[in-house]
Order: structure tokens, then sequence, then C-alpha cells
């Protein structure tokens, strides 16, 4: 099979970028440029029989599959398709949010069709100074949707926190303190004012995110595919699973008059941005797909070594991937797809990738290289990629249809990101700033 050979030496970058901050960063891991060692990555354009894809048709038609199917069977395990209709109540409208600019509204989603758990509790802003349906950014929080904004009305999540004992949670369960605790990540007001509707739920309704969360989740209440196939728990992982409740949530978003269904972009960060990318990948209804700081087994390649590896992150998380990705533990050369390919199969739709200059854990260059090595793909759709060879400067976003960008700062989703992330959804859903 044809493959992509790369060194350590591939990419130019400023050194000083990657090594101020490497004592920040969990000790006994690789922080050093040098220290990569050279590795190949597999072409995402040749298909599993060895013939070259050269059309987008050729894509289409069978190496995008194949390329799905790599994934489920290595990585992220296969998810079931939609079972049932995807049955919802509306809780609560509120009116006037946010100085009167917006609209809030509280879902109940019935993932299985039925009054049983789990239930998938959405929180919903839609901008009020518009006639049209408008596009959406859609996303799993961490803390529960009241600490997405410290409004009173918004209802305190009741599930499993994966924190024991921190501000805003006692026990593993959330409290009052905690609202408005992911405020700065969400950047509520800022969306809505540029037009754009949010749309967050806490990840941990639909499993809790620890080993053994699957009893208390949704993979213990399916036991079947969509075609009515016998579905092991080990064929499925909780990314797949909580990539699964975003589908559901574009699911009841296609019911919702006020939603631009064509619109709507799914983003996460973190452990969070790996599941954005995997839905993204799974359901091309997402028009859009976001990954912010999303490193191993997101947007970062495997193969570097760099920052967290496979074996790390499958100790820490078993249950995050497949039982099968375990078999790349301290041998991810083995593995038949590295992430670039995950990032190739958005294509031709839109991608972004960010990065944060300090955060070395998630590799941002390998972040970046991901990114540059999707290019292939896209331009078999004649769409551009990064528009750029080697990564570019902080604080200085770059690409068309793959877009990255890597800012000063640590581990976290801020003011900044969503700046570019409004920007590139501007651009590619053609709208002029809103208010201009």
């Amino acid at each position: 099979m044809k493959a992509l050979r790369l060194t350590a030496l591939t990419v130019a970058l400023p050194t000083l970028l990657f090594m101020n901050n490497a004592d920040a960063q969990p000790a006994g891991y690789n922080y050093d440029e040098a220290k990569v060692p050279a590795y190949t990555l597999p072409d995402p354009l040749v298909a599993n029989n060895g013939a070259k894809v050269a059309t987008a048709g050729q894509w289409h038609a069978s190496r995008r599959a194949e390329v799905v199917k790599l994934f489920e069977e290595h990585v992220y395990g296969r998810r079931p398709g939609k079972l049932k209709e995807t049955k919802f109540e509306v809780n609560s409208v509120e009116r006037g949010v946010f100085g009167g600019k917006a609209v809030r509204k509280q879902i109940t989603l019935l993932l299985l069709g039925e009054d049983q758990e789990p239930k998938l509790h959405v929180l919903m802003y839609l901008p009020v100074a518009t006639t049209k349906p408008v596009p959406v950014f859609v996303g799993y929080n961490f803390d529960g949707n009241h600490a997405v904004d410290a409004d009173p009305g918004i209802d305190i999540s009741t599930n499993w926190m994966r924190e024991a004992n921190a501000p805003g949670i006692k026990d593993h369960r959330a409290t009052e303190e905690g609202r408005g605790r992911e405020a700065s990540r969400w950047q509520a007001e800022l969306i809505v004012g540029r037009g754009y509707g949010l749309v967050t739920a806490y990840y941990g309704d639909v499993e809790p995110d620890h080993a053994e969360g699957w009893k208390d989740g949704l993979r213990a209440k399916v036991k079947t595919d969509a075609a009515g196939q016998p579905l092991a728990l080990d064929e499925w992982s909780a990314i797949s699973a909580w990539a699964w409740g975003l589908s559901r949530i574009m699911d009841y978003l296609e019911t919702d008059d006020n939603v631009n269904t064509n619109q709507v972009a799914v983003i996460g960060h973190s452990r969070l941005g790996k599941t954005a990318l995997w839905a993204g990948a799974t359901d091309e209804r997402f028009a859009i797909t976001i990954s912010n700081d999303s490193g191993c087994g997101g947007a970062a390649l495997s193969r570097r070594i760099f920052g967290e590896t496979v074996k790390r992150i499958n100790t820490s998380f078993p249950h995050w991937f497949c039982a099968n990705y375990k078999k790349y533990d301290d041998n991810e050369a083995a593995c038949p797809v590295d992430q670039h390919e995950l990032i190739a199969l958005m294509a031709p739709r839109p991608v972004y990738v960010a990065s944060a200059a300090e955060d070395l854990w998630a590799d941002p260059l390998g972040e970046f290289l991901a990114a540059k090595h999707a290019e292939p793909v896209y331009k078999l759709f004649g769409k551009g990629g990064l528009g750029a060879e080697t990564q570019p400067p902080v604080n200085q976003p770059i690409g068309d249809f793959i877009g990255y960008h890597v800012r000063t700062g640590k581990h976290d989703v801020t003011a900044y990101d969503w700046e570019q992330y409004l920007d590139f959804a501007d651009r590619h859903f053609g709208r002029r700033r809103w208010g201009s």
C-alpha cells in the first residue's frame, strides 16, 4: 500500500512554541521534536485492494466507507444507526434572555423512543432578531447545562459527574455553586449576538464518563444495531455512544422550524472534540465539524508519539475507545488508520482544527499535520485546504475548507477560539457578519 512517508524534520516551525511549557505537562512523555520518530502515514487515497482513488466519485462510492469501517473496527467501534424515532419533550421556553436578544429552550430527548433512561437534556439559545431559520452550533458540555450560564432558570443536572468534589460538584453530583462554571467556554451571548443558535447537552446524560459507566448508560440499553444484529459492548465505545447522542440531537433539530438544519456545526473540546470529529465523520448532516484541543485519538497524529500516547489514553480512559484500539498500545505504526483520515472523512464539508500553544499534551503540531494530510481528499472535490506548508504562528488562523489555528494559552475554549469558529461559519454559510 502506498503511504505518506514523514520524518520528524518534515515540517519547519518555531521551536520556541513547543518548548516553553514542556514542564507543565505530565512527566515521562515526549515533548521534544527531535525525538519524534520517523513514521509512515496510511494514504487515504489508496483503497484496501491497493487501487488508487483518483476522483470524488470513487471516494464517495467506496473508499469513504472503507475508512469509516477501519475506524469502527480499530478505534471507536461501530455505532448503531437510528434505532427508533427520537421523541422529545419541550420543558420550558423563556423569552427575553440576554437582554431580549435570545430565546432559551430546555428540551428532553427520549433517546430510545420511550419514557425511560437515558434521557438527554438539551439547552438551546436562539436569537430573536431574525425572521428566518438560523444556523446553530451543537456540542456537549462537561458539567451540566446549568454550568453554561448562571441563569437560575436552567435545570441542574442530576446525573453523575466525573469530578468527585470541585466547585459546583459534591460526591459526583452537581450543586447550585456550579451555575455558570463553564460560561467562558461557551460564550453564549457572543454566539447569539452573531446570529447563531447554541445547542448543548451534558455528555454524561448519555453515558457516565468512567470505565463502568456503560452499565448506567446508553450501551447497556441497546442490544442490537439498526439492522437488528447483536451489538456487543466492545463493538462500540463511550465516544461512539456520545457521538450517537449528538446525532439524536440533530434528529430533534430537524423538527424545529427556527433552525436551519443545513447549517448545523458540531463542536467539541478535548475528549468531546474527539467525539465531535467522530460524530461529523459518521453523520453527514453536520455541515461543519470543529475540533478544539482534541489531541490523541482526536485530531493529533498518533504515530508522532508526542505528548499523550495511545497506551496512556487507553490506560487512563479504557472506555473511550473500542477494545481493538488497545492492540496499538506502544504499537501505533500497526494501526491501519491515523487521524488525518478521520479529518478527511468530513470532505467536502468544512472542518476546523484548533490547538493551544501551551497544550503540548494534545500535540498542537500533530493536530496541524493531521489537518495538512487530509488535504488530498479535499483536493478531489476541488476544495482548498490549509493553504500553508508549515504551522502558522500563534493567533494567525489559516485555511479554506480546512481551518486551523494555534492560539496562545492552555487547554481550554476561549472567546478567541469562538471568534474564529464564527468567522469560519460565516464564510462557509455565506453569511455577512451579523449586524453588518
